[in-house]
Parts: C-alpha cells; structure tokens; sequence
C-alpha cells in the first residue's frame, strides 16, 4: 500500500515535519538553511526518537486516513536481531504515541524468511541473510524459532558511504549521499562482470574548489566496497560455525536465502557462495520479503497475543 525511504525533512529550529519518504529524500545535501534532511533510524534503530514518532504517524494516517483517530491499527515493527531492550522499548513506545493501538515486535531475519516463503515451522535449517539499509541480520531457522543469529551493524548505507570515500580519496572529489547510492545502482557490483560498466560522477573537485565530472568504472566501486562485503561473508561464515550440524547439513541441502535491498547488489549471491560453498539463492521480491512477512504475521493476530505459543514475537 505505501513505500517509503526513512527520510524526514525538518525545520532547522524545531522538529516540526515538512516532508518525508522520497519527498524527503530528494531534499538530501540539497536543502536550505532553515531545512535539515535526515534518517532518523541509523543501524536499524531509532536515533531521533521525536522524528521517528512523528514519522510514523504520518505513515499511519497516509494509510488509515481519519479512521486513524477512531480506530487505532495494530503494528508489528521490525527490529535487527541484535537489538537492546532500550532499542526494542523505543520501537514500541514511537509506533504507540505515533497512534497504535498495540504493537508487536519482530526480528527482521524472522519476517525475511516468512515473506520468502521458508518452511520455517518445519523442523529443518532455514538459513537467511537479510542485507537492509542499516544492518545486516543473520539467521538459522527451525520450527517456528531462531537458533543461531547474529547481526551486523552495516547495510546499504554503509556501502554508501565507502563510495564516497574512496572517490574523496582517489579522485579528490566530493559527493553527496545520494550520487554515491545511485553509482551503486547503476555500476555496483560484488563480484566481477561479465561486461564491466562506467558511469560519470558529478561533484566537487576538492583542488580547484569548483564543480567537476569524472568517469568511474565498476571495477573501482568493487574495489571501494570491498571490505564492507568482505565483513558480511566474515560474519555469515561466524554463523555456520555456530548452527548445529544437523541443521548445518540442511542448510547445504537447501541453501543460503539472500533477503533485502542489498541482495539486489550484482555477484553478492556469488562472492557468499564462493566464500562457503554453500548454494545462495536471491528470494523472488527481496526488497519487500520483510514487510511482506510482517504483513503475514500481522494476520496471526491470536498468536501475536499469546506470545507463549510461538516463538515469532520478540517480548
């Protein structure tokens, strides 16, 4: 029904709201004096507690409209597996101010794993890799429950970041967050091409102090986000060592399932698979697979109640 980046625009003086989502979003690095554009979750959790609250009750309106004030929705909210109970308080008490009537939390990998469809309720090895904006969450699941997990502060963003460090670095130029997310779009990779690409980038040369334009090969992006992804393999190969070894012959049967946006980065798939030599698949919709399996456990609306008889729900 609604998709949005967690980007809110707010005056300079205050906290009151002018824009989120991709509204919110275009504004970044290009805003004036008297607008700040930020995220206000960082690694998967709030940081502003105040932005967050406020954002999700826009959110909440958008869907609901003026039903909203009379009848207050449930909420299921996605947290990392490695959030603290202060970060799973928070959660809960911005999605209830912000205009929930009750809210329920669940592990990210949990929701990836429903939404592609895993056999999880089953007694056999599910292993799920969800890379999100913020975190990367890593998990091995049976009947209905995690067995071992484990969660990296690095997403997305992160590999963001290490674009526009390594073109400061190299190319004396400087660019925003936005034009180093989209030359990870349009070039990024994990793994080698078959075809590598260029693409032009547009910043600030930091010599000449003037506006500049350089050529970037997708070889150059790989070679940028290289440790990021190599801290992601690391972490998911921590994990195999953990998983029980009847659950560990499963997941060679079955497979490794890559969730999330950063599942959409070209040879990921191939470098985890090389790095293990476990089979990675990519899930159908990997950009949705989290809210999608929230949205099925909001349907078990009993068993959300009754925390006892599943072990879905994080208390």
């Amino acid at each position: 029904m609604l998709r949005e980046p967690s980007v809110v625009a707010v005056e300079a003086d205050g906290n009151r709201v002018l824009a989120i989502g991709e509204e919110a979003r275009l504004m970044l690095g290009r805003t004036p004096g008297n607008i700040i554009a930020r995220r206000p979750l960082r690694d998967g959790v709030i940081a502003e507690y105040t932005i967050t609250r406020e954002m999700l009750g826009i959110l909440i309106r958008r869907i609901c409209g003026r039903r909203a004030r009379l009848f207050k929705p449930t909420v299921v909210v996605c947290i990392p597996s490695g959030a603290t109970n202060v970060e799973k308080r928070a959660a809960k008490d911005a999605a209830k101010a912000a205009g929930a009537r009750e809210c329920f939390l669940i592990e990210e990998p949990m929701a990836a794993a429903i939404g592609a469809g895993l056999p999880i309720a089953l007694p056999g090895g599910n292993m799920v890799v969800d890379v999100g904006g913020g975190t990367t969450d890593i998990a091995v699941i049976s009947l209905g429950g995690v067995v071992v997990s484990d969660s990296l502060r690095l997403g997305g963003n992160r590999l963001d970041e290490a674009i526009a460090r390594y073109i400061r670095r190299v190319h004396n130029l400087a660019i925003g967050e936005r034009t180093a997310e989209e030359v990870k779009f349009r070039i990024g990779s994990a793994a080698p091409l078959d075809e590598e690409r260029q693409s032009e980038v547009r910043g600030l040369d930091l010599v000449a102090g003037l506006p500049k334009t350089i050529t970037i090969s997708s070889a150059e992006v790989r070679e940028a986000i290289s440790e990021p992804v190599g801290q992601i393999v690391q972490r998911v190969k921590a994990v195999m060592e953990m998983t029980p070894p009847e659950l560990a012959a499963d997941i060679v049967e079955r497979g490794v399932t890559l969730t999330g946006g950063g599942a959409l980065l070209p040879g990921l798939d191939r470098v985890l698979e090389q790095n293990t030599g476990i089979p990675v698949h990519v899930a159908e919709d990997p950009m949705s697979s989290v809210a999608m399996g929230t949205g099925k456990v909001l349907d078990e609306l009993d068993v959300l109640r009754k925390p006892r008889r599943s072990s879905l729900v994080v208390q």
